[in-house]
């Protein structure tokens, strides 16, 4: 198979849309429709269902994604391996890191990076979605939280970090070595949706310790949950690191929960079947380093 005509699979696949799929690929209608019937007739199996307007991906059409994503990637690695042997240049290597992280916490060590190392580019992705964006290979690296074993991926552990309660400095609390669980319960409390990542992990320690929390207000944004708990507005519960960087722009004070506390623990993550070049390399070496010492412990 030409991976010319699975690279127009892949846009039809992706629309549902002749037309619109052949002007994303800068062709006529026709060529991609005449492309695709030459691939339908190489594999002996419609790919698409053809009802008036609309297009629907048959069982073979999904069948045929499920090896088009590999094919395509290893066509990919096989150009950057070979370009980066014979010219020694350096590409750009693509990351996903978790939203809060890249607000508050990753920033310095892309500027050292980027001072160390110049001629690569980096491009940085900010989802909750950092397993799948690997797995379907949007992305080269990506660093979220730690997932069950999977065989498909390379899974580095980078250590663990508390969630503290971040309460503003004039709160009562606010000189408090330590707070339990139990008695955040007495908290009115701006926090993640549930659903989110943090706030699932949260709540499943709440839950086993019949823990019941008071939520006044929620929203997405870590920028917007601090500075609502800079308003006065309710404490939150978040990583213990999330205010190393820049702590002067709010007046908050972290407080340690007590056992059973919720914890975070992170992986850095690659695909086991992508090729990894020396800037995929050097960035993983440095995330690796950076984060055990600087984030986690």
């Amino acid at each position: 198979m030409d991976t010319r005509n699975i690279s127009y699979f892949m846009a039809v696949y992706e629309q549902l849309h002749f037309t619109k799929a052949a002007e994303s690929l800068g062709i006529s209608q026709p060529t991609l429709s005449q492309q695709i019937r030459l691939l339908e007739a190489e594999l002996g199996a419609p790919l698409f269902d053809r009802i008036g307007k609309k297009v629907a991906v048959t069982e073979a059409g999904r069948l045929l994604h499920h090896y088009a994503v590999k094919m395509l990637q290893a066509e990919r690695d096989a150009r950057s391996a070979i370009k980066e042997l014979l010219s020694g240049q350096r590409g750009t290597v693509s990351l996903a890191v978790l939203p809060s992280d890249l607000d508050f916490q990753l920033v310095p060590l892309f500027v050292q990076f980027k001072q160390k190392f110049p001629d690569i580019g980096l491009k940085v992705i900010s989802t909750i979605q950092v397993h799948e964006e690997v797995l379907a290979h949007k992305v080269d690296i990506g660093i979220g939280l730690q997932g069950s074993l999977d065989k498909r991926l390379v899974q580095e552990p980078l250590g663990s970090e508390p969630y503290h309660l971040f309460v503003h400095s004039d709160s009562e609390l606010a000189g408090r070595k330590e707070i339990s669980l139990a008695e955040l319960e007495e908290q009115a409390l701006v926090m993640y949706p549930k659903g989110y990542l943090g706030r699932d992990l949260i709540d499943e320690v709440c839950v086993n310790a019949r823990v019941e929390l008071t939520t006044v207000m929620e929203t997405s944004s870590a920028n917007s949950l601090l500075q609502l708990v800079s308003a006065g507005v309710g404490a939150t519960i978040q990583p213990r690191g999330l205010l190393r960087q820049h702590p002067e722009r709010y007046r908050i004070t972290r407080i340690p929960i007590t056992e059973p506390a919720p914890v975070r623990r992170l992986e850095l993550v690659y695909h086991a079947d992508r090729f990894i070049g020396s800037s995929q390399r050097q960035l993983t070496d440095w995330l690796i380093h950076f984060l055990k010492d600087n984030i986690v412990g």
